[in-house]
């Protein structure tokens, strides 16, 4: 395990491929079957309406705008259904800070879908879990009991952007602190619910602060052995007021890099995320050689990141064929990383 001194000198080297390398083998050391993974499922977001403002967010709308919406449960079921028919197992379902929709609307809303459908519910981030134990009036702990009772099965990591306060109260001063987002995570591990973590980095911090966030994932890590995966993707800027003050968007090798260091630094996290939603195929291909092992979702469907300008698609043969044409085997995986399936 390399210390937070080693990863300013990998950040700070010049040596790419080096890096990668080294990268590659602590992948080997966790995946040694040459197995790459990617799971078919949807993003739902079940409404757009949000509180937070965040700077770096095209997608959310006030309360009363004329684009806000809270999707119907006949809208949700049909997405579920096409989501089954194309293969799919599992469903990520997130949306802003409603500031109507106590715990009972959610409490519904997944007992109502684990009637109907056998489908996994990887749903609701940190700071929307923060939002409904405030609204609601009740722990934090209790909010995720709750909710897991009622069909909650896992918790994506979004909402972490950076964890450095200095860059939250630059780029989302409403939203939930650093040790609020890892706090709903540690509770959500004591209490059975596996997490992933995430990091959106290249919204103008500094190397520091993206030490500091993978120090901290580690930190819980150790705690808590709760999450299944980490993924970190580069900010988009266009349609957003915080691109006006971030004026270019990461590189490739940005990306590479700093998807190879995560691989290193966090050695206690099975799965490390090559993203191809905002670096595109052929980047996403790459990073299977800079320590990715799971190239992410099919995607059906994809409303934040493409309202900030992200533009690539991929089908469930892109993404074997990308997966192949890398030396790899592609297989199938669940929303828990299992990669049970048999393609």
């Amino acid at each position: 395990m390399i210390s937070t001194d080693q990863a300013r000198e990998l950040f700070d080297s010049p040596d790419l491929i080096g890096i990668g390398m080294e990268a590659d083998r602590e992948r080997r050391r966790h995946h040694p079957h040459n197995i790459a993974s990617y799971i078919i499922d949807r993003n739902i977001n079940y409404t757009n309406v949000c509180t937070e403002y965040c700077s770096f967010c095209a997608f959310y709308r006030p309360n009363g705008h004329k684009e806000a919406y809270v999707h119907t449960k006949e809208v949700i079921y049909q997405k579920i259904e096409e989501t089954i028919a194309a293969g799919g197992t599992g469903v990520l379902m997130q949306g802003g800070l409603h500031p109507e929709l106590p715990i009972e609307y959610y409490e519904d809303l997944f007992r109502s879908i684990k009637q109907r459908y056998k489908i996994h519910l990887h749903v609701l981030s940190a700071p929307e879990i923060l939002h409904i134990a405030t609204l609601t009036g009740i722990s934090v702990s209790d909010t995720i009991a709750r909710l897991r009772d009622a069909g909650l099965d896992s918790i994506p990591g979004a909402g972490a952007e950076i964890l450095h306060d200095e860059v939250r109260h630059r780029i989302a001063r409403l939203k939930c602190n650093t040790e609020e987002w890892l706090s709903v995570h540690r509770d959500a591990h004591r209490l059975g619910v596996r997490t992933t973590a995430t990091m959106m980095w290249g919204c103008g911090e500094t190397i520091e602060h993206r030490i500091h966030h993978l120090n901290v994932i580690r930190q819980l890590q150790e705690e808590t052995g709760g999450f299944t995966a980490f993924i970190p993707w580069s900010f988009q800027r266009d349609n957003t007021s915080l691109g006006r003050f971030v004026k270019e968007e990461a590189t490739s090798v940005e990306f590479l890099k700093t998807l190879a260091i995560s691989r290193i630094f966090l050695s206690n996290i099975t799965n490390i995320q090559t993203s191809w939603v905002t670096q595109g195929l052929k980047v996403c291909q790459i990073g299977l050689r800079f320590g990715g092992n799971d190239v992410g979702s099919v995607m059906m469907e994809e409303n934040v990141v493409s309202q900030a300008g992200a533009c690539f698609e991929a089908t469930e043969e892109d993404l074997r064929r990308l997966i192949r044409d890398a030396g790899f085997i592609p297989k199938q995986r669940d929303s828990l990383y299992r990669t049970y399936f048999l393609n």
